[in-house]
């Protein structure tokens, strides 16, 4: 079995649960997981003065993946930030070049899921998954999120992101907060899930 976990991170956050989210489907046997980013659409110029520069360092080294390249994996866990309820353009921009995979039908019958993180606890979460979905369903692929079985997607103790939709950290308007423990034990429940449902598959 092989599973990509691809994102697209500007400050680190989605990078941080696509790590869990790795790990976590890395935990199934018999599971071959690849992590791979989009590519950054913004300048360097732009992305100093967003203070996004220095976070990008860390993982600068993660390859970047080709659009063709997804019809060789089983599952895809896509990972992406909230921009105002969707997904943030650069993950868009790579969706919008999988037109060939779409014509061969090259996704259809594959595994899909997404995690995402948003500035505040209703900046679109919710949203922008269910939309990325609208993408998953035209390729024809099978949508699985982060069911109720991961008991931490009810947590009280702190605010955290996570719903039946997918994984997801509150990252705070300054984008300070980084994924705490119920929000990465989601991304690696999700990751597991993902390898569980493709094993039970196969």
């Amino acid at each position: 079995m092989k599973i990509l976990v691809l994102f697209y991170s500007t400050y680190g956050h989605i990078y941080q649960l696509a790590k869990a989210v790795a790990d976590g489907a890395k935990s199934i046997d018999n599971t071959e997981v690849v992590l791979k980013r989009v590519p950054e659409t913004l300048s360097e110029d732009l992305l100093g003065k967003i203070g996004a520069l220095e976070a990008q360092k860390a993982f600068a080294d993660v390859p970047i993946a080709e659009p063709g390249e997804l019809a060789d994996y089983d599952a895809i866990l896509f990972g992406v930030p909230t921009r105002y309820g969707m997904m943030a353009s650069q993950m868009k921009a790579f969706l919008d070049a999988t037109g060939a995979l779409w014509a061969k039908g090259a996704l259809i019958g594959k595994i899909g899921s997404v995690f995402t993180s948003t500035g505040t606890q209703h900046g679109g979460q919710e949203a922008t998954i269910l939309s990325f979905h609208t993408v998953l369903l035209h390729h024809g692929m099978l949508i699985s999120g982060l069911p109720y079985s991961f008991a931490g997607q009810s947590t009280m103790d702190e605010i955290s992101g996570g719903s039946p939709y997918g994984a997801s950290v509150v990252a705070g308007p300054d984008g300070s907060k980084m994924p705490n423990r119920f929000e990465l034990d989601g991304a690696y429940f999700q990751g597991a899930h993902v390898a569980k449902i493709l094993s039970r598959m196969k």
